[in-house]
């Protein structure tokens, strides 16, 4: 509304004054729906918050919810050219390892000294032939189209590395006038070996054609599997990676080797590192709901709250999640020895509701009876255990039709009806102000007229004295 800066002059009173007045008088009537949406935006906001925390626990939950973290074991070798590793389930024990034979890939070359990388090579009357790779590894054989302008070498080399079918290419320059193709399995083992044929083309079959044993390409180096014996077991793999002998044990050949030992034993360190990372996450998630439900005490008259008070102050949907959480930390059902955490060394604080650990008790537990506390955490990882049920629970909070998102969808429509409420206030208050503006500017305009009356009527009265 634009500034009226000569209401009033006609009439001689402050009118500008009292509208001005009258206008923050009505604008008061917008102060309650403001207050309430800025309440509700704080709510929202606290609601998202807490969803995230809650999300960063659930991570946690999900990390600890894994029955294979309590069957961790670690390897070492006592050799640097024998290196292993460990998956869950490996069994604890020594092994001896000797490796007679690294697994090898086959490699091939031509046997004709080729003058130029560039030139054709096939058969100039042949339109198109094809370029026959088979493999033992392969279902079917590598089938690569060879057009008339692809038969020099380079060209034979890049129809080969585009077709990714197991096999490299590569052109080695000898001297000026001498370059080799050079083919080589990109996988070990006997069942890399490779036969070569060019159908449609006898010319650039016999520079590439290769039986097994002779053609226009020789072999470089054969195709060999990886030989070792495990405590004076013969075992043949077709890799130098050997991921089951034993089983959960990888084994990494890089040297032919006698009488390795590597040694399997049982690790606590990654349940262990899981648990604390459950614990801190949860203790975080504490500290939010803290947050969020603070309350500061004020003295007593005092007619309002203090402002800084958490936005979820005494919600029902703090106080569900909080409850519901904490129910999940007794379990009578798990099959376990151990019926509460505190029993592997996890309490809670009376005062705080945080948990702590107690690092004695909790390496004891897992070394003395991990099974126990695998089935007190995780349970069978379908309906039992404090993770198991926990994850349940967590993401029915946060389910699109949860608890949270319920009371997100409830703001968001209050919000709406404020913002309706405060543009009806608003136009209201325009439609008052104006009505006010226009009384005013009549009144002045009529005060204006009287005191020109008056002014004209006291002068002719003067004239007529003085005529007298």
């Amino acid at each position: 509304m634009a500034s009226i800066t000569s209401l009033g002059i006609g009439a001689n009173l402050p009118l500008d004054s009292l509208l001005a007045n009258l206008t923050s008088a009505e604008k008061a009537r917008l102060t309650p729906i403001t207050k309430q949406q800025s309440a509700n935006t704080a709510r929202l906001t606290a609601y998202g918050t807490l969803k995230g925390a809650l999300e960063k626990f659930q991570t946690a939950n999900t990390t600890l919810n894994n029955a294979d973290l309590f069957k961790s074991t670690t390897a070492k070798s006592s050799s640097t050219d024998l290196t292993v590793s460990t998956t869950a389930g490996a069994a604890a024990g020594k092994y001896t390892i000797s490796v007679t034979q690294l697994a090898q890939a086959q490699s091939l070359t031509t046997n004709t000294p080729i003058v130029s990388s560039k030139d054709a090579l096939g058969d100039t009357a042949v339109a198109e032939r094809t370029l026959v790779i088979n493999q033992h590894s392969r279902e079917k054989p590598l089938e690569i189209k060879l057009s008339s302008e692809q038969t020099s070498l380079e060209s034979i080399r890049d129809a080969i590395n585009d077709a990714d079918g197991g096999v490299a290419a590569s052109i080695v320059k000898i001297s000026d006038n001498d370059y080799q193709l050079v083919l080589t399995s990109n996988t070990t083992g006997s069942d890399s070996e490779m036969t070569l044929s060019v159908k449609d083309d006898s010319k650039l079959n016999a520079l590439l054609g290769y039986d097994g044993t002779s053609g226009g390409m020789k072999q470089l180096l054969k195709a060999q599997n990886a030989e070792l014996t495990v405590n004076n077991i013969n075992i043949v793999r077709q890799t130098n990676t050997i991921t089951d002998a034993p089983q959960g044990v990888t084994l990494n050949l890089t040297k032919e080797v006698s009488n390795v030992t590597v040694t399997v034993d049982k690790s606590n360190d990654q349940s262990k590192a899981a648990i604390k990372g459950w614990v801190d996450a949860y203790n975080s998630l504490i500290d939010t709901f803290s947050s969020l439900t603070k309350y500061t005490a004020v003295d007593p008259g005092t007619t309002s709250q203090s402002s800084s008070n958490g936005a979820l102050l005494g919600d029902t949907v703090v106080r569900t999640i909080q409850t519901g959480l904490r129910g999940m930390f007794t379990q009578s059902d798990t099959g376990s020895s151990f019926k509460t955490m505190t029993e592997i060394g996890i309490t809670a604080d009376g005062t705080t509701g945080k948990l702590k650990i107690d690092d004695t008790k909790l390496t004891k537990a897992l070394n003395e009876n991990a099974s126990a506390t695998r089935q007190l955490l995780v349970g069978d990882g379908k309906e039992t255990g404090i993770t198991t049920k926990m994850a349940s629970t967590i993401k029915d909070y946060l389910a699109d039709d949860g608890i949270i998102d319920t009371a997100q969808d409830s703001i968001n429509s209050t919000l709406k009806k404020l913002t309706k409420q405060y543009l009806a206030t608003s136009d209201s208050i325009d439609a008052t102000v104006a009505r006010y503006k226009a009384q005013f500017t009549q009144l002045d305009s009529m005060m204006s007229k009287l005191n020109s009356t008056s002014s004209y009527i006291s002068q002719q009265f003067t004239a007529m004295s003085k005529s007298s």
